[in-house]
């Protein structure tokens, strides 16, 4: 079995997508998938896997260049038009330098040419399923930090809006119009409940998740 990260671990069992033509392909992929660790998923054409809702986990795609109707470079271009937002590892037969550094450039992991080295295949879906469960885990944070953010009453958000801004206290009081022990306790319950128990743990959450200071 390949091994895991903890991060992998937390999110679920990762699953990699074959999206692949030949149906000897696909199987011998989907075991040597399977035999290391993770789920696989195996569809026969690009249209087959555009109607399959994305895995809510850790995912990754393993494309095919030439395939009947859309081809791989096509459903990449689809993917990332249509905000499915998973990593692809081309692994192709039909690959030459412009396809390649095309691919690349649209944010392909990697791109192996058939046949391919099993510990380099592994190596390369390991690497974009890591991707995408941080990914995933950074996308996580980010929402919790603003569904707390949102739970702050307009005052807390104005004082915590100028702590990250660098104020002292007594400044922000003096352009609040309220006294400094109001501004204490607004900016203490505030963090307090965006779970932080410092300044710079509240700056750096606030930085993290695109919050303004004022």
């Amino acid at each position: 079995m390949y091994p895991t990260t903890r991060m992998e671990t937390e999110i679920g069992m990762p699953v990699v997508s074959v999206v692949d033509d030949d149906i000897s392909v696909r199987r011998s992929l989907s075991r040597l998938i399977r035999a290391a660790g993770w789920d696989a998923e195996t569809f026969s054409s690009a249209n087959e896997f555009m109607e399959r809702l994305p895995s809510p986990g850790a995912a990754c795609v393993l494309l095919d260049i030439q395939m009947p109707g859309l081809t791989g470079p096509q459903l990449h271009e689809w993917m990332a038009e249509n905000g499915v937002l998973l990593p692809v590892v081309f692994l192709t037969g039909h690959g030459n330098i412009p396809i390649s550094v095309q691919a690349m450039k649209r944010g392909a992991v990697d791109f192996l040419l058939k046949p391919v080295d099993e510990v380099v295949l592994l190596e390369a879906i390991r690497q974009a399923i890591v991707m995408h469960a941080t990914e995933q885990s950074r996308g996580k944070r980010l929402n919790e930090i603003r569904e707390r953010h949102a739970c702050l009453t307009a005052r807390e958000r104005e004082v915590i809006g100028q702590v990250i801004g660098g104020r002292l206290n007594k400044q922000i009081a003096a352009d609040l119009g309220i006294s400094e022990k109001t501004v204490k306790v607004h900016r203490a319950r505030a963090m307090e409940k965006m779970g932080v128990r410092s300044v710079a743990a509240l700056v750096h959450a606030c930085n993290t998740a695109g919050i303004p200071q004022t």
